[in-house]
């Protein structure tokens, strides 16, 4: 608790360039930046493989394959590759985590709604984009958040790793704490980490609460 105290009763933790602020605005940046992308890939193609059936084998390897790489170590091939000074090996790391959980939800939520439902949706008339987007989706929602609340909770958790090839972050906190050995740095940025990933299951489970229809969420 001294450490704690330590850390957070320090004003100079809370201005300039090294502050709390500014290292939780720079790992929000980074974190962001790869959540966004990686649901852009991520949400489409898991949509049209539920929806089509085609291709899901290789996608559901695939994404076990990527969930199986250490985010360090593809983070120190990125940096040999691309060298330092961007975010790209940063980015990237965080994208190949956040994929698979984002994919694998929303191919198993699309593809699990009711055969009997989807045969209604095209009964009515519906077609090709119109059962997707006004059928299947609603009902597959819940599955879909899902796989976006565990990759941004994922990434927020990993985003850490942007100090080790010298950018910002809330990472900055332990690792320098751990090279000066200030360890009241090193326990106040892993509680800043841990809060930052319980604000974001929060807001995700009350973006849940908002989203999904309350019918829907009766069938769960």
């Amino acid at each position: 608790m001294n450490w704690l105290a330590d850390f957070f009763g320090d004003a100079a933790h809370w201005s300039g360039p090294d502050g709390i602020p500014v290292r939780l605005l720079e790992h929000l940046e980074f974190s962001a930046a790869a959540f966004l992308v990686a649901a852009l890939i991520a949400v489409p193609l898991g949509m049209l493989i539920g929806h089509t059936g085609r291709g899901a084998l290789i996608v559901v390897i695939a994404a076990n394959a990527a969930r199986a790489l250490p985010t360090l170590g593809l983070l120190v091939l990125v940096v040999l590759l691309a060298g330092v000074g961007t975010v790209l090996p940063v980015l990237i790391p965080l994208i190949v985590l956040a994929v698979p959980p984002i994919l694998v939800n929303t191919y198993e939520g699309v593809r699990g709604v009711d055969a009997d439902l989807r045969d209604a949706a095209y009964g009515m008339g519906l077609r090709g984009r119109q059962v997707l987007f006004q059928t299947l989706t609603p009902v597959a929602l819940p599955l879909i958040l899902l796989g976006l609340r565990l990759a941004a909770i994922q990434v927020v958790s990993t985003a850490t790793v942007a100090a080790f090839v010298g950018l910002g972050g809330l990472g900055r906190f332990i690792i320098d704490g751990l090279a000066t050995k200030t360890y009241a740095d090193v326990i106040g940025g892993a509680v800043l980490v841990a809060a930052l990933a319980l604000a974001v299951q929060f807001a995700f489970l009350l973006l849940d609460r908002v989203a999904v229809s309350p019918g829907v969420r009766q069938v769960r």
